[in-house]
């Protein structure tokens, strides 16, 4: 009978536990709901109108379209454009930034460097520089006549390139400078990943006859799965919402070489005024983030543990 009135009062008594923790975390629950669920469900809805600016004075004005943002977005040839630009960009820039990183780690966490915190703070400075500043450096770097990166390629024999000018390269220098701007980030995950791995793994491996290479692959890199899997899922989420970038240095141009699906969406929701459009670019680009990061996540080592 002991046992029985202990099972009936035991929910009550975790209830009662249970209870204060919501209280504690309701603040946290609100401001997400009214700061970000909401605006997010208010964008779905609004990517089924067809609200402009003459809207924004009268609610009313906006009528129900349903799916035709949609569909007139698909038959567009620029959004098209805009997906091939950024797709490119993730694909070839996020895995750049990535290796970067991970071998700036290694060699950071090196024993014999010296300064390890001089060099991390050195490599990690341009991740906390403001972005635009450093569009606009770059900018002025890539300049066919007077840039930097020109005036060094001249010394080998290199004749001038029109970094932001050619359609072939403007997207290129776009993702070298983005990997040089954000691969400091990435490096401090990768050295606090590098640093859990037990030393004992690798003093084991070193007295077995592993070579360096051996023991990075076998004991660094199947340790360290965890961590490069949240690095490139981060990675390239960031790198599908390119924007600032472009609109800095090339306005979407040259030849549209460099316009991304942000910078489509910004244009149509804040040059032409087609909110609607606007925010229906902004949910078919949510669909692309959830679809790369469900296809990062089979490709993941340890996808199914």
């Amino acid at each position: 009978m002991s046992d029985a009135r202990a099972a009936a009062h035991e929910p009550v008594g975790r209830g009662r536990r249970i209870a204060p923790g919501w209280w504690f975390v309701a603040p946290a629950l609100l401001l997400i709901i009214v700061f970000f669920l909401g605006p997010v469900i208010a964008a779905v809805g609004l990517s089924f109108t067809d609200f402009d600016l003459y809207a924004l004075a009268d609610p009313r004005a906006a009528r129900w379209v349903g799916m035709r943002n949609y569909v007139r977005v698909l038959h567009e040839p620029l959004f098209w454009q805009a997906l091939r630009n950024t797709l490119y960009f993730a694909i070839v820039g996020g895995p750049l930034t990535v290796a970067a990183s991970l071998g700036t780690a290694l060699l950071v966490n090196a024993r014999a460097l010296r300064w390890k915190a001089t060099a991390r703070a050195v490599f990690f400075a341009p991740f906390v520089t403001t972005l635009v500043a450093v569009a606009i450096v770059w900018k002025y770097l890539y300049h066919p006549r007077y840039g930097l990166l020109n005036w060094m390629l001249g010394h080998i024999g290199v004749h001038p390139i029109d970094w932001l000018g050619d359609p072939h390269w403007a997207m290129a220098a776009i993702i070298l400078m983005a990997t040089w701007k954000n691969f400091g980030y990435n490096m401090l995950i990768c050295i606090a990943g590098l640093q859990s791995i037990p030393r004992e793994l690798h003093e084991a491996a070193a007295l077995d006859g592993a070579t360096p290479f051996q023991r990075f692959r076998h004991v660094t890199m199947p340790m360290l799965a965890p961590t490069l899997f949240f690095v490139v899922v981060v990675t390239m989420i960031g790198y599908l919402q390119l924007f600032t970038e472009p609109y800095v240095m090339t306005q979407g141009g040259p030849l549209r070489a460099t316009t991304s699906l942000v910078l489509y969406m910004y244009e149509e929701g804040f040059r032409w005024w087609r909110l609607g459009v606007a925010a229906a670019i902004a949910f078919l680009l949510f669909v692309l983030i959830v679809v790369f990061t469900i296809i990062q996540r089979r490709l993941s080592p340890r996808a199914g543990t």
